[in-house]
C-alpha cells in the first residue's frame, strides 16, 4: 500500500541577483522570503507610486523538477544529494509548509516533521506547553498526549527545564525535545531533516534506534542526511536527488553508490562549502590531501605517504579541542578513524587564531580504490564545533603497472608490503 505518492512534482522559486554584486545568487530561505515580501507590501502601501529602489534582477529557479515516486507503508527512506539538490524543499512540501508549483501529492496518514531547529515550537511557551501544542496540531486529544507525556520527557532528557520557555533552550535541548515529541506522538509518517546533527553522539544513536522502532511498528520514516553511515544504518530505500531531478530510486546501498559516483570528480581540496556548525567558537576553513610529490590532484600511488591537512580557526579560548577524521571507501565502509588526541594534548588550550592539523597516512597502507573523508572538530564532552560531511574524493592507483608480478588485486582495505623470509632447509 502506498502511503505517499508524488506525481510530476515541481517547485519554482524566484531568486534575486544584485546588479552591484556581479552574478552572485542571493537565495533566501522561506522565512527571509516571507519577511522580505511583507516588508515590500507595506512599502508599496505607503509609497504606491515610488519606483522600485531595489537594484535586483529576478530569475526563476527550479528547486524540484518533475519528481515521481511512491513510498509504501513502513518503509525507511533516505533522501540524499548534494546541497541545493532539493532535499529540504521536498520535505517542506510533504510537510505542507510550502506548496508545489506543479504536480500532485497523495498522503495517506498523519505527518510529523522535524525540519530545522525551531520548527513547530512557540518560543514563548514552555517545553510542557509545546508538547501539548504539537500534539493538538497532530490532531491528538489531550488524553492521548498525556499517555505519551512521560515517555516524551524521559527520551528528551529535558525534564529539569520542562517549565522553562523554549526560547531559553540550547539548540541541542530544542532538538532533543522536538524529536521526542515528533517520534512519540504516533504519526503514521515521520519526516526528519539534517537537524539531528545538532545533538550529541549518544542522542543521535537514540534517535536512529527510535526511527528503526517506528518503522517496525509499520510507520514510515523519511530521513535527510549528509551522513551516509547514518543513512545506510537506518534506511532500506533511497531517493537520490541531483539538481532538483530524481536521479535514482531504489535500494539504499545502490542509492548511496550512485550519489558517491556522482561526486567522484577527483579533487584534493575542499573550501567554502557547506559547514554543519552549531557553535561559533571554531570554524573549519579548508581540508586538503596531498603527498610530497603530488599537491595538484588527488590520484596517488601506494608508495606515497599522504598528508591530510585540516585548516581551522578558533574564535574564543577552548580547552581540549580535538580534530577527528574518518576515511570511507566508495562503498561507504569505514576504513579507519583517527584523532589528534593520538599525540599528547592533555589540558591543551587553543588560544584564538588560525591553526592547521596534519594527519599522515603511511605509504603502502590503503588498497587500490577511491576514498572520501569526514572531518569533525569536537571535545571530550562530544560538543561538535564543526562537522564536514561532504566528499573529497581521492584515488589510490596501482603503482607497479600491468604485467608486474605484484600488480594483482589484493583483498581487504589495506595493502601493506610486509617483510618475508625464504630459507632453504637442509636435511
Amino acid at each position: 500500500m502506498s502511503i505517499i505518492k508524488v506525481e510530476n512534482l515541481s517547485k519554482k522559486y524566484i531568486i534575486g541577483h544584485d546588479r552591484n554584486a556581479g552574478n552572485a545568487c542571493n537565495y533566501k530561505s522561506f522565512r527571509e522570503t516571507l519577511a522580505h515580501s511583507t516588508r515590500g507590501f507595506y512599502q508599496r502601501l505607503r509609497h504606491p507610486f515610488s519606483p522600485n529602489k531595489e537594484n535586483t534582477e529576478l530569475e526563476e529557479f527550479w528547486a524540484l523538477k518533475d519528481i515521481n515516486f511512491e513510498i509504501k507503508q513502513g518503509e525507511r527512506v533516505g533522501i540524499i544529494g548534494r546541497n541545493g539538490a532539493g532535499k529540504s524543499t521536498l520535505l517542506k512540501i510533504l510537510s505542507r509548509i510550502t506548496e508545489p508549483t506543479t504536480g500532485k501529492i497523495t498522503i495517506n496518514g498523519r505527518v510529523a516533521s522535524l525540519l530545522e531547529v525551531g520548527t513547530g515550537f512557540h518560543p514563548e511557551l514552555t517545553g510542557r506547553e509545546n508538547i501539548f501544542l504539537n500534539g493538538a496540531v497532530l490532531g491528538m486529544s489531550r488524553m492521548e498526549i498525556k499517555k505519551k507525556f512521560d515517555e516524551i520527557v524521559d527520551f528528551s532528557g529535558v525534564k529539569k527545564f520542562l517549565d522553562t520557555p523554549v526560547k531559553r533552550y540550547s539548540s541541542g535541548m530544542y532538538v532533543r525535545l522536538a524529536f521526542s515529541v515528533a517520534a512519540h506522538l504516533e504519526p503514521e509518517i515521520l519526516l526528519v531533516d539534517e537537524v539531528l546533527a545538532v545533538g550529541d553522539t549518544d542522542f543521535q544513536k537514540k534517535c536512529l534506534g527510535k526511527m528503526e522502532d517506528i518503522s517496525k511498528e509499520g510507520r514510515t520514516v523519511l530521513f535527510v542526511s549528509h551522513n551516509m553511515v547514518s543513512i545506510s544504518l537506518i534506511c532500506s530505500k533511497g531517493i537520490f536527488l541531483e539538481n532538483g531531478i530524481l536521479n535514482f530510486e531504489g535500494n539504499i546501498n545502490y542509492s548511496i553508490k550512485h550519489y558517491l559516483n556522482s561526486n567522484k570528480e577527483i579533487n584534493n581540496v575542499w573550501e567554502n562549502s557547506f559547514i554543519n556548525t552549531n557553535y561559533k567558537e571554531a570554524e573549519l576553513k579548508r581540508v586538503e590531501i596531498y603527498s610530497k610529490k603530488n599537491t595538484k590532484n588527488a590520484i596517488f600511488t601506494h608508495r606515497e605517504e599522504l598528508n591530510i591537512a585540516i585548516y581551522y580557526s578558533i574564535k574564543t579560548k577552548l580547552k581540549n579541542f580535538r580534530n577527528y577524521l574518518r576515511i570511507y571507501d566508495e562503498n561507504n565502509q569505514v576504513i579507519f578513524g583517527s584523532g589528534d588526541w593520538d599525540i599528547d594534548l592533555t589540558n591543551q588550550i587553543h588560544e584564538p587564531g588560525n591553526y592547521i592539523a596534519i594527519c599522515k597516512v603511511p605509504n603502502h597502507f590503503l588498497n587500490t580504490g577511491k576514498y572520501y573523508l569526514q572531518v569533525e572538530g569536537t571535545n571530550p564532552r562530544t560538543i561538535y564545533y564543526y562537522k564536514y560531511n561532504q566528499t573529497i574524493f581521492w584515488e589510490i592507483s596501482d603503482e607497479f603497472g600491468a604485467g608486474n608480478p605484484i600488480s594483482h588485486d589484493r583483498p581487504g582495505f589495506m595493502r601493506p608490503i610486509l617483510k618475508w623470509e625464504i630459507k632453504k632447509l637442509f636435511a
